[in-house]
Parts: structure tokens; C-alpha cells; sequence
């Protein structure tokens, strides 16, 4: 994930304890990875993108 990606993430925002930071950064991550969608990629998720390709090699 691109340090700005996390960046945004953490901008503004503020946590009570590090569990809750713990816990929305896995959402985050999550969202970035098997939800977001990208031009670049097909528009389909990373994940997705990533087991089509694998599916063509194997």
C-alpha cells in the first residue's frame, strides 16, 4: 500500500486507544485491497486483479 494511502487514512482523524487505531486501519486495509476498485487494474479491486492474472499464469 502506498504511504500516501495511509497517510490519508490518519489525516484528521483521532484515536482513543491503539486498538481502535488497530482496528480501523485493518478496515482500511482491507477496503484498499478486496472493495476499492482502480482504472488501472480493469476496473476491478486489487485482489481480484491479482487472482485473475494468477488464474492466466497456473
Amino acid at each position: 500500500m502506498p504511504l500516501f494511502a495511509v497517510t490519508e487514512f490518519v489525516y484528521g482523524e483521532t484515536f482513543a486507544t491503539q486498538k481502535q487505531l488497530g482496528l480501523a486501519l485493518f478496515d482500511y486495509v482491507h477496503w484498499y485491497n478486496h472493495i476499492r476498485i482502480h482504472g488501472s487494474l480493469g476496473y476491478s479491486s486489487p485482489i481480484e486483479f491479482k487472482k485473475k492474472h494468477l488464474n492466466k499464469v497456473v
